[in-house]
């Protein structure tokens, strides 16, 4: 299996690792200020419908036969980028008050720091990898510039987490968005 092949399968894999992650509820969170600072943390796999399964259709392939330049891997590769890009989100979580903690993806950047940016499950989506499915990406517009926050930061963002599509050139297709976003710091919690 070529490499090209090998990150795309590595990054469909890493997306799908979120439906064994045991979560949170969304609770009934309502959209005001009041419910923002009070909304629960979400998990990632919150995010998606629990019937949404983009594996499906691949289950009985060999996929490891396949070389980059087969007709067969690029039709592949071209229909589970489109699957991707048109991943279903969970409407129970729309216009609802959330925290969500990811990696930062930039938008933008200017000498006030950066303000729109992409949320993203883990380490390299849409830098190194192919982006995770668009119900695995938040576009968001913090309500001010954050200083010093680069590619790749952890943050903790909270605000209204509304279903809509924000589609960028180069970083992929996201499903979600937080508009007015707070933007905090995030450090994980160190093993004991």
């Amino acid at each position: 299996m070529t490499v090209f092949l090998a990150r795309a399968l590595t990054a469909l894999f890493l997306a799908l690792a979120a439906f064994g992650l045991a979560g949170c509820g969304p609770g009934s969170a309502t959209a005001s200020n009041a419910s923002v600072a009070s909304a629960p943390e979400l998990n990632w796999d919150e995010l998606i419908p629990k019937s949404w399964d983009p594996t499906k259709r691949y289950r009985n392939i060999s996929l490891e036969a396949l070389r980059d330049n087969d007709p067969r891997a690029i039709q592949m590769l071209d229909e589970m980028r489109a699957i991707w890009d048109n991943a279903p989100v969970n409407v129970a979580l729309d216009g609802t008050a959330a925290k969500l903690a990811g990696f930062v993806v930039p938008l933008d950047s200017t000498q006030d720091g950066i303000r729109e940016f992409l949320l993203v499950p883990y380490f390299g989506a849409c830098i190194h990898t192919p982006p995770p499915p668009a119900n695995q990406i938040v576009h968001v517009i913090a309500d001010q510039a954050f200083k010093g926050l680069h590619a790749m930061d952890t943050v903790k963002v909270s605000g209204v987490l509304k279903a809509a599509r924000y589609a960028s050139a180069d970083m992929g297709v996201s499903g979600y968005e937080i508009k007015s976003a707070a933007v905090e710091r995030f450090v994980p919690a160190q093993p004991k």
